[in-house]
């Protein structure tokens, strides 16, 4: 029996639809329902929140340009390079680097949050997508002192326990252009799904939208 990827991608999608119970603005719909199809959890429905005007800003960004910095390697590889490439945007993750791992042991520090200094030391649009390190969100958060810059949009759902539930809702309060998940759920193929997402809502990207 041969099975067609892109169809049974679409039927998953119609099954998802399907048994969505929670009412969705039509802009947030695919990236919920791609969520949803990385994870099988439903509850990403009610549990995802999304800035004002949030999804509109981080594509208006892809569109001119844009670096995605991830928190893992995890994440950067569930991301569609394919993709990445037709909006010419950048795709990266520090996590491995040695420099890295070298100054976050002589600082004491995570390498999570060496990696997200890097990244708002960028110059033009950053997307950032965190997955696992709540400390990357909280670094950030520290650095940027209730500062909102422009070039900026984050993607904050990291899974876990210790310091996750409060980075998040720490994230979700400082005026960023931002999408979370609110609550312990979240990971690299959440953060993954949702950058997808927002690349396959660009015209010209995904030839069936989806």
């Amino acid at each position: 029996m041969r099975f067609n990827p892109m169809e049974i991608e679409r039927r998953s999608m119609e099954i998802i639809e399907s048994e969505l119970a929670v009412p969705l603005d039509e802009e947030v719909k695919p990236i919920v329902k791609r969520v949803v199809h990385a994870t099988a959890d439903f509850s990403f429905a009610e549990n995802l929140r999304f800035a004002p005007g949030a999804v509109g800003t981080m594509r208006e960004m892809l569109v001119a340009g844009a670096t995605i910095v991830t928190d893992t390697n995890m994440a950067l590889s569930g991301i569609n390079r394919a993709a990445a490439k037709r909006l010419n945007a950048t795709l990266r993750c520090d996590m491995a680097d040695a420099s890295v791992a070298a100054e976050a042991k002589a600082r004491g520090v995570t390498r999570a949050s060496v990696c997200v200094e890097r990244a708002l030391e960028e110059q033009g649009n950053v997307l950032f997508a965190c997955g696992n390190a709540p400390t990357a969100l909280i670094r950030m958060l520290e650095l940027l002192d209730g500062r909102t810059p422009e070039n900026l949009a984050v993607i904050g759902v990291p899974v876990g326990f210790v310091n996750v539930v409060e980075a998040k809702q720490m994230l979700w309060e400082s005026g960023l252009t931002c999408i979370t998940a609110l609550g312990r759920r979240g990971g690299s193929s959440v953060a993954a799904a949702i950058v997808n997402a927002l690349m396959y809502g660009i015209e010209g990207v995904r030839a069936n939208g989806m």
